[in-house]
């Protein structure tokens, strides 16, 4: 369901590099067991037939390794914006996700996301088999403020994600993205309250981000993920 959020709030600028490579480091913890690292490395290419990227996710620790294939795009239908994305990834797994939004100042929009239920790495962080409800405004100038509500409808549906983003151009042609993000649901049985962060920060070409997410994926584990990368 990651695409739910760049639909609710879509990039500000468009670049002339086709190609995004990104590589991140995430550090997950609980209480007794050692911290776990683990690395993923993605590329995107975009074009007018929608953005392919190819992802290799390794821990180590957990002696695993996932390879993913994915594909997006954006259709103009009328005054809506249609957006179908699906992934798939070793061991079987695959999942898609679609969403439609109305709107150019104030917007709205509505997603649902579905998989097949085999075990995989959740690398999109909110619920994948959800439905999703999305709301904001955007300013003339590239600001952007939205609201985005993740809720799984299938295997749990007591886990939920309600995401406050916010989104503004700086100068220079740099950009600067906040992810708010409140989370409930129960974790083997108990119910749980946390708040997650996120910060990007884009330069012309590179762009970094750091992440905060506690119960990431509704485990025990709380998660530190910092990554960035380059366009060309």
């Amino acid at each position: 369901m990651g695409l739910v959020l760049a639909a609710a709030v879509p990039a500000l600028a468009q670049n002339s590099e086709p190609f995004k490579l990104t590589v991140g480091r995430y550090q997950s913890s609980a209480d007794g067991p050692a911290a776990s690292l683990s690395t993923d490395v993605n590329l995107r290419h975009s074009s007018r037939l929608g953005n392919v990227w190819y992802g290799h996710y390794v821990a180590p620790a957990e002696q695993l390794t996932q390879d993913r294939l994915g594909w997006d795009r954006s259709f103009g239908l009328g005054a809506l914006r249609v957006s179908p994305s699906a992934q798939v990834a070793t061991g079987g797994a695959w999942n898609g996700s679609f969403t439609v939004e109305t709107g150019t100042r104030w917007y709205a929009g509505a997603g649902l996301g579905r998989t097949n239920l085999r075990p995989t790495v959740n690398l999109n962080f909110d619920p994948n088999d959800a439905w999703s409800l999305s709301g904001g405004y955007r300013w003339t100038e590239g600001a952007a403020l939205g609201l985005v509500y993740v809720r799984d409808n299938r295997a749990n549906p007591d886990q939920q994600h309600l995401h406050l983003l916010w989104r503004t151009t700086l100068a220079d042609a740099h950009r600067l993205t906040v992810d708010l993000l409140h989370k409930r649901g129960l974790v083997e049985g108990e119910p749980i309250s946390r708040t997650g962060l996120s910060v990007a920060y884009d330069w012309p070409r590179w762009f970094v981000r750091i992440s905060y997410d506690p119960r990431v994926n509704f485990t025990t584990q709380d998660m530190w993920r910092l990554s960035g990368g380059t366009r060309f």
